[in-house]
């Protein structure tokens, strides 16, 4: 099994105190420092010094990084266009050497986008716009020629698609979530990873049973999707060191244990290997302290060396 770091820089965090945390991971051994993409803080925080651009963010870690993985979990397909969003990732794929990947999303936190001037559409168009993105993203990076695209949101029309990104035909795509159908389906048709993110063991299960399904549908090889999770991580040497690190994101450890992974790197190990029985190869683990970077090397020590050894 694969463990990526995964931040919600919106709760409070400057572009150093990402790279701080990235670099960290890096040395750590990590598969990937991924970021979320949201513009507005959720929950009892302050949010200062305030949001930070996704994509933005990418470009300078591309550079100040060498070997990790970058990437987003997940972009709104409310907040950009899809010619525009194509040509930033390629480029911040080329700025990295070919270690970019996309996570992309409906979109669902309406307060953010009336804080900063966004339309926030119903469900059904959100899923609409989704899905056109993911269409004329993948053919603006796949093209060797014009691309061109009709569809009931975006049209396009004869477009060369550059830039191109180092990775051909395109950067990974991660899509995710919950829903029964169209979720499974975006995932099969468009996607490199299925992630089920913050989800019990059993739900996980039906998560990539649906995205299998899925594939079958489509005539996909189910092995060519891989399939990932998401959860909070609170780690500890001792109980003393696990209470002060719930207390420090305003969670209870009793909580923190039901519904993520939290205990000693013993206990979260038992935690992953569950997990790998049920099919999960990659898991972001969630770190919501971004200025505890001991945690983070604590879980590179003493659960990295372990975990790598899982099939999922």
């Amino acid at each position: 099994m694969e463990l990526r770091i995964f931040t919600e820089p919106q709760q409070g965090a400057s572009y150093d105190t990402l790279l701080a945390m990235a670099l960290c991971a890096e040395e750590g051994g990590f598969g990937a420092f991924f970021r979320s993409d949201h513009y507005l803080k959720m929950g009892g925080v302050s949010g200062a010094p305030g949001p930070t651009d996704a994509w933005i963010t990418l470009a300078g870690l591309a550079r100040e990084t060498s070997t990790i993985r970058l990437g987003t979990l997940v972009n709104s397909a409310t907040f950009r266009l899809p010619g525009p969003l194509a040509i930033s990732v390629a480029q911040v794929d080329a700025m990295s050497g070919g270690r970019v990947e996309l996570g992309l999303g409906a979109g669902w936190y309406e307060q953010e986008h009336k804080a900063y001037a966004v339309p926030f559409p119903g469900l059904g168009e959100r899923f609409e716009v989704l899905e056109e993105q993911l269409a004329v993203i993948s053919g603006l990076w796949a093209t060797e020629g014009g691309f061109s695209y009709v569809g009931k949101h975006y049209q396009v029309t004869d477009s060369p698609g550059l830039p191109k990104p180092i990775q051909r035909p395109g950067p990974p795509i991660i899509v995710g979530g919950g829903g029964p159908k169209r979720t499974p389906r975006l995932a099969a048709t468009y996607a490199a990873e299925f992630n089920a993110a913050f989800r019990s063991l059993d739900d996980t299960r039906i998560a990539f049973q649906r995205a299998g399904e899925a594939c079958d549908k489509i005539g996909r090889e189910r092995s060519t999707l891989t399939l990932s999770s998401a959860s909070v991580v609170c780690c500890g040497e001792s109980i003393g060191d696990i209470e002060r690190r719930a207390k420090s994101i305003g969670r209870e450890v009793e909580d923190l244990r039901a519904n993520g992974l939290c205990g000693t790197p013993a206990e979260i190990t038992v935690k992953l290997t569950e997990a790998a029985a049920i099919g999960v190869q990659r898991c972001y683990l969630q770190v919501l302290d971004l200025d505890d970077l001991d945690h983070v090397r604590l879980i590179a020590a003493d659960i990295l060396p372990a975990v790598r050894l899982l099939k999922g």
